[in-house]
């Protein structure tokens, strides 16, 4: 097994960790871009809204065929093949010129880019020792928020600079380099043990793992927060590059850069939910949203930024603590538990653009918020229905 320090760890870690930044990178590239390609395709913003909803849907359901897939075959293979597809798409995308292609195309690109988050962490599981393995997936989340970052930050520089589909041919170049780094550092498994692919038992996993009111509810409150998160994101791009503000792509993209305050999020959740219950934190962190969501209603670009610095505070410190709850309390198949909770989270990123574009319509931003809102006071009701199921329960793991 692998040791933390040794050089086997750091080599595979850092595969691991670029393959990541690799993933998460084409995944959130054309949201700053969303402007330009509604702009260049004639469409509407909840149209153009759908290259990243559609990539995000089909990246949530892939998580269920690779994961046990990866069981029965192998893991080191399939993370190179459906990175190796997932470059080629990204090349094909930026020769695309009808938006049905590009949809098409990114659909596709969800369901390859699946395949690392899907399997990387259990990787970890048959390679590492258990101290290892939780420094090794410490790092590896935080590959996960650097590539969502530098992938809005390509899409808005580059595209604002040379246009929508040169971004993607740069994403292009630095996916190879990434997937040639990733080939060449990755160990080849030493202890991988085929399992049989058994999918009725895997089913049967998901069914007891749904009719499981702790984790059912976890699921909701971080599938619906991602719901309202991610997609403010979408719709406030589209009034920042508008009158009064008039942003280029490339400030738009640095927007992101309050994802930041997520990473301060999570590891303050990490140290609080280890003297609170956990579901009191999902409940203050969906609060912490609510404030967020209220101050961007300001004119002011500062308070309006400041709006989303809280919010992803507020998101992430929920988000850390709704999964590491799911991990807690699932009594058995815990991949699947959590591979459950991944669908949650990226169904909920993937149709939030549509639940807020009847608001947007409505009332524009003013609109979208006053919708986010509504779903918000309902994961904080779900929270506290949580922490009262915990008090009721005395077998639900306390924190």
């Amino acid at each position: 097994m692998i040791t933390s320090g040794s050089a086997d760890f750091w080599r595979a870690t850092l595969a691991l960790c670029l393959g990541s930044f690799m993933i998460f990178a084409n995944v959130y590239i054309t949201q700053p871009l969303l402007p330009m390609l509604a702009q260049a395709f004639e469409v509407s913003a909840l149209q153009a809204g759908w290259t990243f909803t559609v990539t995000t849907l089909t990246l949530g359901l892939s998580l269920l065929i690779w994961g046990p897939l990866s069981d029965a075959l192998g893991r080191r293979w399939i993370m190179l093949l459906t990175m190796s597809g997932a470059t080629l798409v990204t090349l094909l995308l930026s020769f695309t010129e009808s938006y049905t292609g590009v949809l098409v195309l990114r659909a596709v690109q969800g369901m390859l880019l699946a395949g690392l988050p899907a399997i990387a962490i259990a990787w970890m599981g048959d390679e590492f020792e258990r101290p290892a393995m939780l420094l090794a997936v410490g790092l590896y989340i935080g590959g996960n928020s650097l590539g969502g970052i530098s992938g809005r930050l390509i899409g808005g520089f580059v595209g604002d600079w040379l246009g929508w589909s040169d971004a993607f041919k740069v994403m292009t170049l630095l996916s190879v380099v990434c997937l040639i780094i990733f080939a060449l550092l990755l160990p080849v498994s030493k202890h991988f043990t085929p399992r049989p692919f058994k999918p009725r038992r895997m089913l049967a996993d998901l069914g007891s793992h749904l009719r499981n009111p702790v984790l059912l509810l976890a699921y909701l409150v971080g599938g619906f927060n991602f719901f309202i998160f991610i997609n403010q994101y979408s719709y406030i791009t589209f009034v920042l590059a508008d009158a009064p503000y008039n942003l280029p792509a490339r400030v738009l993209g640095m927007l992101f850069l309050t994802y930041l305050a997520g990473t301060f999020g999570s590891a303050i959740a990490g140290k609080l939910g280890q003297k609170l219950p956990q579901p009191l934190c999902m409940a203050f962190g969906s609060l912490v949203l609510m404030g967020g969501s209220l101050l961007t209603l300001s004119e002011q670009l500062w308070l309006i930024v400041l709006g989303f610095l809280i919010n992803s505070f507020g998101f992430f410190f929920a988000h850390s603590s709704a999964s590491g709850w799911v991990s807690q309390n699932a009594r058995h198949a815990r991949a699947s538990a959590s591979s459950l909770y991944l669908l949650f989270y990226y169904t909920g990123a993937s149709t939030g653009g549509f639940y807020l574009y009847p608001f947007w319509q409505w009332q524009g931003w003013t609109g979208v918020v006053f919708g986010s809102l509504l779903v918000l006071a309902l994961t904080l009701t779900l929270s506290l229905a949580l922490y009262r199921l915990q008090r009721r329960q005395p077998s639900v793991a306390v924190s």
